[in-house]
């Protein structure tokens, strides 16, 4: 064989090869984190360098939704592709382990397994306990002397030991995020088994709030920007809106107010952020020596947001953007680069989404989200539907690009025009002329939400035929007060 045909063979031998490979995968979890990072301009101030080149690096969706504002049911949903009205997994627990119907469910892990990857995680990516045989392999958690100052930094209102804020603990390496990160670094210096999928999950920016000196000093009080808050900010929101964080750890806005806290809370959660930012750039960085970057494809996400006194409360549980709109990025082989792509997007998207692009087969045809390849190849390309977030069977929210639309479970509305209100002050849905958009946006809820499975509670809201609710399997009293808020 003549010399200039090898060479052409070898190099077509070497194409097809490449293009033969699978990719690998990368999968990044932040617990709590809202849009408050840098490419998502949710505060002004916040400094997150490394998600920012990250989104640089690939597409990000500025648009996107979870579909629980609680952990556990939003976990879920991205594990199974299925969303909580579909599961009955609505509140902290049960794991769906505990759910026969889905026991045996092909998660994410699971489906790349089943497609030849070797799978490995550490840190938080379900609720609480990894659930056995999801993983080839899981790192350990390793013992943190120093997760907790001898008393609490802050006494709230329940007085919820994870419910604290401010510098601690003295170093990074304290954290168990630092660990989690440090786990990663390893694996990947090792070079892991091609393909991979690999999932890594960051704790913070979820309670207590806690970073060292050096990031709180990233935000300095005199110079602080706080969100945009109204004191009458629930005048015109149903009190249906109250029954889905009736009574929860977190503080309301009047905590903040009356003990002087809205300054240190702030500034605690945009602290949390820039460290746990930092422990992605550690990642990242392995992953760029490691030598496989190029072949690896790379989502974050956060499970759902959180409030810091928007709609005068801190915390989750809510269908307002402060808790639904999460950081939501792709970066890797076939994915534009620097694209943002404002169309609506769920978290329920991720599984069909790395399906189609590892082309792996055994995925359960029950998945509901939709691949968003489309918009990884074109950030125009439209989205058929709106991003929807449900919170206990009924409480539904649908979010366009230009709209915010909710409706509880005994009836009673919001909507806000988020072009010309995006903090979601005014609530639209008591005009006429809003009749023929509302009528439209309910037809994409889901009409027969799943009751809760058994063994639900916290942060269980439900309302039952009869008319009562009950917030954690207890009755709401029709004249009951807001907890200390009234």
């Amino acid at each position: 064989m003549k010399l200039p045909h090898l060479l052409t063979l070898l190099v077509l031998s070497a194409s097809l090869a490449k293009a033969l490979s699978k990719p690998n995968v990368l999968f990044l979890a932040i617990d709590d984190l809202n849009d408050w990072i840098g490419c998502l301009g949710g505060h002004p101030q916040v400094k997150t360098p490394n998600l920012d080149r990250l989104a640089a690096r690939g597409t990000l969706f500025t648009n996107a939704h979870c579909q629980a504002p609680v952990c556990n049911p939003s976990r879920t949903s991205v594990m199974l592709g299925l969303r909580p009205s579909t599961t009955g997994i609505y509140s902290l627990q049960p794991s769906f382990k505990k759910v026969p119907k889905y026991a045996n469910q092909v998660t994410i892990p699971k489906a790349f397994k089943l497609n030849g990857y070797a799978t490995s995680t550490m840190g938080k990516i379900y609720h609480s306990a990894l659930p056995k045989g999801e993983f080839d392999k899981a790192g350990a958690r390793p013992p943190l002397r120093n997760r907790f100052p001898d008393e609490k930094l802050v006494n709230t209102p329940k007085n919820h030991k994870l419910v604290d804020w401010g510098v601690w603990p003295p170093k990074d390496s304290d954290q168990l995020d630092y660990k989690t990160a440090d786990w990663a670094v390893h694996e990947l210096s090792q070079k892991p088994k091609d393909p991979f999928f690999m999932a890594v999950g960051f704790f913070r920016p979820h309670v207590p709030l806690y970073a060292s000196q050096k990031w709180f000093d990233l935000y300095p009080e005199d110079s602080l920007v706080l969100p945009p808050i109204r004191r009458d900010d629930r005048k015109d929101t149903p009190r249906f809106s109250w029954y889905l964080h009736w009574s929860l750890p977190e503080p309301r806005l009047k905590f903040l107010d009356e003990s002087k806290q809205v300054k240190n809370k702030v500034r605690s959660y945009l602290a949390s952020v820039s460290f746990v930012d930092s422990q992605v750039g550690r990642v990242l960085d392995a992953l760029q020596e490691s030598g496989l970057e190029d072949n690896t494809i790379i989502v974050c996400w956060s499970d759902h947001g959180y409030h810091l006194g928007e709609k005068e409360i801190t915390g989750k549980n809510t269908l307002w953007d402060p808790t639904t709109r999460v950081p939501l990025m792709f970066a890797g082989p076939g994915i534009s680069k620097g694209a943002r792509c404002g169309r609506p997007a769920e978290l329920l998207d991720i599984y069909p989404t790395l399906a189609e692009l590892c082309g792996l087969k055994s995925v359960p045809e029950e998945i509901e989200g939709l691949s968003l390849v489309p918009q990884l190849e074109d950030a125009k390309a439209p989205r058929s539907r709106p991003a929807m977030t449900s919170h206990g069977p009924g409480n539904d929210s649908a979010r366009t690009e230009t709209h915010r639309f909710i409706r509880y479970a005994d009836g009673s509305e919001e909507l806000y025009d988020v072009r010309k209100d995006p903090h979601e002050f005014k609530n639209l849905a008591s005009d006429p002329k809003t009749k023929k958009l509302r009528k439209k946006l309910v037809t994409y809820f889901p009409q027969n939400p799943a009751k809760p499975v058994e063994g639900s509670n916290a942060r269980l809201i439900e309302r039952k035929k009869d008319g009562s609710v009950y917030w954690e399997n207890s009755l709401i009293e029709k004249d009951a007060k807001i907890p200390e808020y009234e």
